[in-house]
């Protein structure tokens, strides 16, 4: 089987693989069908958005991420001004 992917998503394959999260391309494919296949609700998102989905939980798991209380209060700040 042959697969063509538009650029973002061919971009995000090589990165994780470059990142060493994946030995290959056909990884990367497998575990993302495997991922649908677990949840196919996500199959009703665009490919941007999974994309952003997975770096937001990347950024988690580098401890990146605020505590939701802080989220809270810049979320107000910003859109309420308080």
């Amino acid at each position: 089987m042959h697969v063509r992917l538009k650029p973002e998503l061919e971009k995000f394959v090589e990165d994780e693989i470059k990142a060493g999260n994946f030995g290959s391309h056909e990884e990367v494919i497998e575990a993302g069908l495997a991922r649908l296949m677990l949840d196919p609700a996500e199959g009703g998102l665009d490919p941007e958005t999974v994309v952003a989905i997975d770096e937001a939980e990347a950024q988690l798991d580098r401890g990146e991420g605020l505590p939701l209380d802080e989220a809270f209060r810049r979320l107000r700040d910003k859109h309420l001004g308080q």
